[in-house]
């Protein structure tokens, strides 16, 4: 069993930047692949970002490309979301997600494993 602890969400100014890091438990962390996904009030749960094991792959929604990375330290069984330009309409709970298998997938049924969300809110 995998536990994931999300942390480091907020409020934040149009234009800010926020981090995001997902703790997991358990020693099998590095075989997985890990992604993020938020959900807006009204609006279901949608793909951020992914990252395969290895940390060698990564792949992103077209609204967040190029503002957000992606990452992960296996060896601190962490993953981190950097949020850059955070517009409103970034504003969402994100949830950290793990998958039993190394290859990140874009779909949310491809994860076992669910935080419990860290809210973000951006103002305008």
């Amino acid at each position: 069993q995998v536990q994931l602890v999300e942390s480091g969400g907020g409020l934040v100014q149009a234009g800010g930047s926020l981090r995001l890091s997902c703790a997991a438990s358990g020693r099998t962390f590095s075989s997985y692949a890990m992604g993020w996904f938020r959900q807006a009030p009204g609006k279901e749960r949608e793909f951020v970002a992914a990252i395969r094991w290895s940390g060698d792959s990564t792949y992103y929604a077209d609204s967040v490309k190029g503002r957000f990375t992606i990452s992960r330290d296996n060896a601190k069984n962490t993953a981190y979301l950097q949020m850059n330009r955070l517009k409103p309409e970034d504003t969402a709970l994100y949830y950290c997600a793990g998958g039993r298998t190394p290859f990140a997938s874009t779909d949310l049924r491809g994860y076992d494993y669910w935080g419990q969300g860290t809210q973000v809110t951006v103002s305008s």
